[in-house]
């Protein structure tokens, strides 16, 4: 794990980077898992004295970890443990992953998926860590899970008999961060139909606010410490989810089968990614790409970063490699320019016009999650709600209907087929959807092939179409393993350009 230097200075032997991690004792590092390294990125508690570094804390006692008096055998990495478990094991029927420090340093959020006879979720949560000196170890205590099953944190609620109103609460979806003063959870959810936002769930209140808007898909953000801006990777201008995310105005109704997992798994092919870094206002969701013009070949990484002065982001690249070009792919693999021909390097975008903040931590945030579920570790995850089978009747926020009709299994604990029909739709007032669509399980498990049909209209504003072939368009469960692996077609036409679906594998 490096600390690169980023106003061009130098440490005291003459390198603009220092490794925190190398020469660390053995000793000094017992339970860690070194390979956990490299993901997910590290964070710095208030103070600077802090790291957490892959599945523990990194503590250079009293000192700064860029101080020279900081070195290897001064170094401790203690571990992380919930229940006596090692972060980033199987706690619990669970794998977590995906971890990141709250801005108090005093608590930390992350992910557990949980995979179950043919049924796959993912569980946010948060934590207290407590250092216990005896043991040499942090403990997460005072556990949440950031999800409640009652109808009111669920995204569509039922009123008046078979009305349904879209219900941003509990829009937490994957766990991604914080903003930047601790009191929300960011996370990933669907704000318009086969596209997945940035979202900031309140941890007192359960309510959530977009914070991107047809972003088709994102994961890696971070807020700037200012609390103004969002780095956000968004799949939006790549091209790579135009054929079925580019039709804007269409509620996220079809998305509850759910369709988020296949969707999501469009966004790579393989290890290429079509992530692109963008600068979002976090007030109203506009965002503009940091790097226009960008080489493609090279993929945007997570996590990006700001400096804690709110004036630059940070983000890591990677060169497509095999097997995710050459060979049977039919992408040629691009040559590096970079020196010694290296596939990876880190980002620097400085915005000029953005004033330095002053980096004050915020107070510590509150233990408790009222709306949450309290969890102890080993104990079975909750069963995901979702809408009842029943035909349904969505006002548009404007003018117009969409006509809902949910199928689900015999035993009631999925959904298998979701079927809408609007007639002049509309959110906004200027673009109006009609037509129809819908989305079935291939089998009566989570982890199934989706497919879809879609005969869809757009006018108003923008134009466009959105259909399928005859016997729709099915992705495999492939995709939730980040390959494109599709049947049947699905074109999206919007103001004149027409998009195709990627080839297989590709």
């Amino acid at each position: 794990m490096l600390l690169v230097r980023t106003d061009g200075t130098t440490f005291s032997n003459g390198d603009g980077w220092k490794c925190l991690t190398c020469g660390v004792p053995a000793a000094n590092r017992q339970d860690i898992d070194t390979a956990s390294y490299t993901y997910p990125p590290p964070y710095a508690f208030p103070g600077d004295r802090r790291v957490l570094v892959g599945n523990g804390v990194l503590d250079c006692g009293r000192h700064q970890v860029t101080d020279p008096r900081c070195t290897p055998d001064r170094m401790h990495i203690y571990p992380i443990e919930l229940g006596g478990r090692p972060l980033g094991g199987t706690i619990g029927g669970g794998q977590t992953r995906e971890w990141r420090l709250n801005p108090d340093g005093v608590h930390l959020g992350w992910n557990t998926a949980v995979v179950d006879n043919g049924a796959y979720d993912e569980f946010g949560s948060v934590g207290r860590l407590e250092f216990d000196r005896a043991a040499g170890r942090y403990n997460l205590t005072h556990v949440t899970l950031l999800y409640n099953g009652a109808p009111q944190y669920q995204p569509y609620v039922v009123e008046r008999g078979n009305r349904l109103r879209f219900n941003p609460a509990g829009m937490i979806g994957e766990f991604r961060g914080w903003t930047s003063d601790g009191k929300a959870a960011l996370g990933v959810q669907s704000y318009e139909s086969d596209s997945v936002d940035a979202w900031a769930t309140s941890l007192a209140t359960g309510r959530s606010r977009p914070l991107t808007r047809h972003a088709e898909y994102t994961d890696p953000m971070f807020m700037s410490p200012d609390g103004r801006w969002l780095i956000a990777e968004e799949v939006v201008g790549s091209g790579r989810l135009d054929f079925i995310s580019g039709m804007e105005g269409i509620p996220p109704i079809t998305d509850q089968l759910p369709t988020t997992g296949h969707i999501s798994g469009i966004r790579n092919n393989g290890e290429r990614r079509f992530f692109l870094p963008y600068l979002v206002h976090a007030a109203d969701g506009r965002g503009v790409p940091i790097d226009p013009g960008a080489d493609p070949a090279w993929n945007a990484g997570a996590d990006p970063v700001w400096l804690a002065d709110s004036t630059a982001v940070v983000w890591p690249e990677n060169l497509v490699t095999s097997p995710a070009c050459g060979g049977a792919n039919p992408l040629p693999c691009p040559v590096s320019t970079e020196p010694g021909g290296r596939h990876s390097r880190v980002m620097i975008a400085r915005f000029p016009e953005l004033h330095p903040g002053r980096a004050t931590p915020p107070a510590p945030i509150s233990d408790s999650v009222p709306w949450g579920t309290p969890y102890t570790a080993g104990q079975a995850f909750p069963t995901r709600a979702h809408l009842p089978a029943g035909s349904y009747t969505l006002p548009g926020k404007s003018h117009g209907t969409a006509d809902v009709v949910i199928t689900a299994d015999a035993s009631n604990a999925l959904i298998t087929k979701i079927q809408v029909s609007y007639r002049d739709f509309s959110d906004n007032g200027t673009d109006v959807v009609n037509g129809t669509e819908s989305a079935e399980r291939g089998s009566d498990t989570t982890i199934s092939s989706v497919t879809w049909h879609e005969n869809l209209g757009l006018s108003g504003r923008h134009t466009g179409t959105k259909v399928t072939g005859p016997d729709g368009f099915a992705l495999s469960p492939r995709a939730l393993g980040n390959y494109f692996d599709a049947t049947g077609t699905m074109t999206t036409t919007m103001d004149g350009q027409t998009w195709t679906q990627p080839g297989n594998g590709d």
